[in-house]
């Protein structure tokens, strides 16, 4: 890896000094186009030499690019029309050509187009927002993207934002139609249409001011991630406002609410919560979510669609007491405002926790979650003590083991990922001695990553609970103990499937002090340079691996995980490690597996989570809404009734890892009062954590 970076920082160089050269010559591009064609060039050269892929920019990237450049753009179809979507696709076979040759001229002429069409469309909506909506008439509105066409015209294009806004409005009525329960002073009903309308309207002035806002640079900015995300989705561009995003993410310090965002098609969706921070602790802001509003408790929302993670982070963040409103779009295709207070993370809650729980024959189980393999790799690096996953796991099973208990769950659920040193170490303290994972580089080289200490921590019964959410270090970790036939793996029918390892290049680094004062801060490239594989050979990329033991879960339907994003890489497999299997707790995975089937379809709990996911499937295919303000009332109505009768059975803020917001009004419990109690009394009703201790016995 080093080499090839240092190949490519040669090249960058050598470029560097044919635009220097260019730049003293009058007749050139501005400074801002200057270095635009710069960051093209070591995109250009960059990628192909250290994406583990190696992929050429040739015809085939040129047009993926485009259509990742074109969902960025316009991924909701409101602003251009077919015809402006066949001129801009002209450019896309040669996009890489055109890099090549420092040319690009597609960021231009789509800031160009997408300015004329704002200003028309916000003409538009000012024509809509002085007429009434008529809410009686059967007329639905098409709200998945991917099962419309662009607008052939503009009247067709007026017609789909009188659509837009006719929804918003019925909503925002029924919304105030809700809130006004609680009033002592009722408004008439031409009132609350006139509110809703008020409203509404604000906020699409709002979000054409924001529009108006955007700068060329921005253009170019989405092009180049374009370009990086082809490679694949865990390759990005980071430009230089974006680089406080991505230091913040890489340390994990995050503040606001602790919610990770990810441009995904236009739209700003959940990646991951942080563990312990407010999100997370409330409940009903879940991964998945897509975040449409978002407002300062008692002012206007301000609406999100087509803004950039980063501007949107912005928002959401704030001081620590401060409450914000989230307007967001569940997976199933329902709206659900959700409330928060602002803190900072208390980074106790990122932290291994251990517990035990009590056994249906009176004895004892043993439970440690880790939310994250965790390393302070700056610290480490300095000769500091630093904290990390694997001493606090270590630190959690002797802790547990003191009582000696029957068995012992490890949860992994939500788990993101991290250190790959923390994941080899941990699996270690489980198996005697061998291989954990196996690494392949982009050269093609693999490295076999082992535990070579013979100590073992815990030897009994051992249960590993996953879902879609548990993801690279995570996977290997389970995956490995599922191979060495060391543990049962139980939960969602498969993980989330990243089996890469990302490296940054600083495309600032070795610049000359001259260029970097005449270019600025050209920002910092993510891409991906490794694989994992299993030692069994399999990778676990884009197919994640399916548990031993599969139980209902509200995250059943949705397409969610690696195999659903554009240009993930595929899986593939290579030859097995030499590994010999665990023999220490011997059990028929079979039998586990029927007694476990039996006991989840008679189990009340899982009853109502295949109940909500089969409900949740049925309303996430229901795209096409109706308009009609009676069928609408009736559909929130029927969607109330039926959370209602599922939290009546179903009362586990645990469970809301697996949706509380479908599961729960007041969304998760109060964990700092009395928390270590509350937070064991929680485990010991969550039905997971039920159905794996109930597993332990059985073996």
């Amino acid at each position: 890896m080093k080499n090839i970076i240092h190949r490519l920082l040669a090249v960058v160089l050598i470029l560097l000094v044919f635009t220097c050269s260019l730049a003293r010559a009058e007749d050139l591009w501005e400074l801002d186009q200057k270095r635009n064609q710069l960051i093209g060039y070591m995109l250009e050269n960059a990628l192909p030499a250290a994406h583990y892929t190696h992929k050429k920019m040739d015809e085939t990237l040129s047009v993926a690019v485009f259509n990742l450049y074109l969902k960025q753009l316009d991924y909701q179809k409101r602003f251009l029309l077919s015809s402006d979507v066949e001129v801009l696709r002209t450019f896309a076979p040669d996009i890489g050509a055109n890099l090549q040759h420092g040319t690009s001229v597609l960021p231009e002429t789509a800031y160009n187009i997408m300015q004329e069409r704002i200003a028309q469309v916000e003409r538009l909506v000012d024509e809509i927002m002085a007429t009434s909506f008529n809410v009686t008439i059967d007329e639905v509105y098409e709200t998945d993207p991917e099962k419309m066409d662009y607008a052939k015209d503009l009247p067709e294009l007026k017609d789909r934002w009188r659509k837009i806004m006719k929804e918003q409005v019925i909503y925002k009525r029924l919304e105030l139609e809700e809130d006004q329960k609680t009033e002592k002073v009722k408004s008439s009903d031409a009132e609350l249409w006139d509110k809703a309308t008020a409203k509404e309207g604000q906020i699409f002035k709002d979000f054409f001011v924001r529009l108006h806002q955007e700068k060329l640079q921005d253009h170019y900015d989405r092009f180049f991630n374009a370009i990086a995300r082809a490679y694949g989705p865990h390759t990005d561009y980071f430009p230089p406002e974006l680089r406080e995003q991505f230091d913040i993410e890489m340390r994990g310090n995050l503040e606001g609410v602790g919610a990770i965002l990810r441009d995904e098609n236009g739209f700003n969706k959940v990646v991951s919560l942080v563990p312990g921070g407010p999100a997370a602790k409330q409940g009903m802001l879940q991964a998945e979510d897509i975040l449409l509003q978002i407002a300062e408790n008692g002012a206007n929302p301000v609406d999100i669609s087509g803004m950039r993670p980063n501007d949107a982070a912005q928002l959401i963040r704030g001081p620590k007491g401060t409450k914000i409103l989230l307007t967001v779009k569940k997976p199933d295709g329902t709206k659900k405002v959700i409330p928060i207070t602002r803190d900072v993370v208390e980074i106790e809650e990122t932290f291994v926790k251990s517990s035990l729980l009590d056994a249906p024959d009176g004895g004892k189980i043993g439970y440690i979650m880790i939310p994250s393999f965790y390393r302070d790799f700056e610290k480490t690096n300095n000769g500091e003590d630093a904290r990390n996953a694997t001493d606090d796991t270590r630190t959690a099973i002797r802790e547990v083991t003191k009582s000696n208990p029957e068995g012992m769950i490890l949860d992994l659920r939500n788990d993101g990922g991290g250190s790959l040193i923390d994941a080899v170490d941990i699996t270690g303290m489980f198996i005697k001695s061998g291989p954990v994972v196996q690494v392949k580089d982009s050269s093609g080289q693999v490295h076999v990553l082992s535990d070579d200490n013979d100590n073992i921590e815990y030897s009994g019964p051992l249960v590993v609970l996953v879902n879609k959410f548990s993801a690279s270090a995570s996977e290997v970790v389970a995956a490995a103990l599922q191979d060495y036939k060391r543990a049962i793996i139980v939960g969602d029918d498969f993980t989330y499937g990243k089996g890469t390892v990302q490296n940054i290049i600083n495309l600032n680094n070795n610049l000359r002090p001259e260029a970097l004062a005449e270019f600025g801060d050209l920002g910092v490239l993510k891409l991906t340079t490794q694989k994992f594989y299993r030692i069994s050979g399999g990778s676990t990329q884009n197919r994640g691996f399916a548990p031993d033991v599969v139980l209902p879960s509200l995250f059943h339907h949705l397409q969610s995980g690696e195999k659903y994003l554009d240009y993930s890489l595929a899986w593939d497999q290579i030859g097995p490690a030499d590994y010999v299997t665990f023999s220490g707790v011997p059990y028929n995975i079979d039998i586990v597996r029927t007694m476990s089937e039996k006991r989840v379809g008679q189990d009340p709990d899982f009853q109502a989570i295949a109940k909500e996911a089969k409900l949740a499937k049925e309303r996430g295919m229901q795209t096409a809404v109706s308009l009609n303000v009676a069928d609408v009332r009736e559909r929130m109505e029927v969607e109330r009734k039926e959370k209602t009768s599922l939290s009546g059975q179903l009362r586990s803020s645990q469970a809301g890892q697996y949706g509380s917001d479908l599961l729960s009004g007041a969304g998760g419990k109060d964990l700092d009062k009395d928390h270590s109690f509350s937070w064991q009394a929680e485990l010991q009703k969550d039905p997971y954590v039920r159905e794996s201790i109930n597993i332990l016995v059985d073996i």
